[in-house]
């Protein structure tokens, strides 16, 4: 199965209890079916920092007009799926979008896939 990127933008205002609580379902419901491969939360903008030529300020980069609220990994058999999927996310429907893009490469620190625990194309310490 491919894996697709899933980049979550929340609507305008803060989000309410129950708008949490509908993501917080959509993603049991995506554990339950084995789409989920990994899902992440991210702090409000507020509270980012950007490294951006050298240079660090706080608050997020000044020239974005969207920020991602969140990301998630999933395994689908073709992007129509994955689509199908990223539009039954609660963003779609709480004034907010979902990104979907095919994942081309990636690593996961205990990734069983890298051998001895390395990232795919760098050396091993000892040289290996």
């Amino acid at each position: 199965m491919t894996q697709y990127a899933i980049l979550i933008y929340p609507g305008a205002g803060p989000a309410t209890a129950e708008d949490l609580a509908e993501h917080d379902q959509h993603a049991a419901d995506l554990i339950a079916s084995g789409s989920l491969v990994a899902a992440f939360a991210l702090t409000p903008p507020e509270v980012t920092t950007t490294v951006r030529d050298g240079v660090v300020s706080d608050g997020p980069f000044a020239e974005t007009k969207e920020v991602i609220a969140g990301l998630g990994i999933i395994e689908a058999p073709d992007l129509d799926a994955a689509l199908a999927i990223a539009a039954r996310n609660p963003a779609t429907w709480q004034g907010g979008a979902v990104e979907v893009r095919p994942v081309v490469g990636g690593w996961v620190r205990g990734d069983v896939g890298a051998a001895s625990g390395q990232a795919p194309g760098v050396p091993a310490a000892d040289g290996a």
